[in-house]
């Protein structure tokens, strides 16, 4: 925590809210952000301290040391997995892996790429359909300045504008065998796998266990100074507001404790077993719902003010409703977690019927 505050300093944190609003209404990559937090050493914070990094790793998983040497040297590594039509991110595929000499063709289309317009190494998975032994999904690294590959500006949405999360094309885009990272049957996990859901979605969860905080923090003062024709005091003493008001407490204090011990039991290696997916899952879940919850909640108490492009709510009740889009969603968390429940194999085949 004291490594994280001294990286994410107040007066950076304030830089940013105030530039938050004019990214969200012009749709544009928050550049000015990304340079001030790369500047002060965020993206490689979870590079070990022998390696220049801040030393907040999980596990300490030296299998893709590479990754970790280029990470010191400026590369941005980026996340472009998301495909339409496909439920089950990175463990299965609906892109093409062809195997060349030297290397791997990718062709296929991805969404929802994470550093759209910065990143200089790109995360990507594709089926090799030919693979010996059954179908597998090739897991690589595709440099920027590789041919290839093309963006697509389809993000103009509800929330997120600032992330710029373009589609990407790939057009038997060729990456080299050093870039190669995992190589699984279709369906298949290893550390490697549930790692990148952990560091992702515990991530999410995170983030919007802080849209939450700021929702409150945003709603809970005005109500103080809100007066009403029909309460002789504030409308902090209307008991429906105070029901409300309850009601996102009482969503709000579990989030923190809920994310915090599944970080520290995958951080310190506790053995979970085939249990850790619906861990994660749950994790990132319940702070997405509460977040929804407590934001919805809070636009409801700060009355039709809430509704205004000018107010700070509008824009974080949009966002807060994209965490439901953020992967897993609702149906495949249910089906991981009812699954690990009830004893069945999350790869087993047909996964219906």
């Amino acid at each position: 925590m004291q490594a994280c505050e001294r990286i994410l300093s107040d007066k950076l944190l304030h830089q940013f809210a105030e530039r938050a609003g004019v990214y969200d209404r012009e749709n544009r990559f928050f550049h000015e952000d990304f340079e001030d937090l790369r500047d002060a050493g965020y993206l490689t914070m979870p590079v070990p301290k022998e390696l220049g990094g801040a030393g907040m790793t999980r596990q300490g998983d030296r299998s893709l040391e590479w990754l970790l040497k280029e990470a010191m040297e400026g590369e941005i590594f980026n996340a472009g997995h998301s495909e339409r039509g496909n439920d089950l991110p990175v463990l299965l595929s609906t892109s093409k892996a062809e195997r060349v000499d030297g290397g791997f063709r990718f062709t296929g289309h991805k969404m929802f790429g994470s550093l759209m317009p910065v990143w200089t190494r790109m995360g990507l998975h594709a089926t090799w359909a030919d693979a010996d032994g059954g179908p597998k999904v090739v897991h690589a690294f595709l440099p920027r300045d590789y041919d290839g590959w093309r963006m697509i500006e389809t993000w103009d949405t509800m929330g997120m504008r600032a992330t710029r999360s373009d589609d990407t094309v790939l057009e038997r885009a060729f990456v080299p065998d050093k870039y190669i990272a995992r190589i699984l049957p279709a369906g298949g996990a290893d550390n490697y796998i549930v790692a990148m859901f952990a560091w992702a979605l515990l991530g999410f969860g995170n983030i919007y266990y802080g849209v939450a905080q700021r929702a409150m923090d945003l709603a809970l003062p005005g109500i103080k100074n809100k007066k009403s024709i029909a309460v002789s005091r504030s409308m902090a003493y209307h008991p429906e507001i105070q029901h409300m008001v309850a009601d996102m407490a009482l969503a709000f204090d579990p989030i923190g404790p809920h994310l915090d011990r599944v970080a520290e039991d995958w951080s310190n290696g506790v053995d979970h077993g085939a249990t850790w997916p619906a861990k994660i899952v749950s994790g990132k879940y319940h702070a997405v719902e509460a977040c929804w919850r407590i934001v919805d909640k809070a636009m409801e108490v700060s009355g039709a003010a809430g509704m205004s492009r000018a107010n700070e709510l509008e824009r974080l009740f949009r966002d807060a409703r994209c965490g439901r889009f953020h992967p897993t969603n609702t149906f495949l968390v249910h089906e991981i977690v009812a699954k690990t429940a009830l004893g069945i194999d999350l790869g087993e085949q047909p996964r219906w019927g």
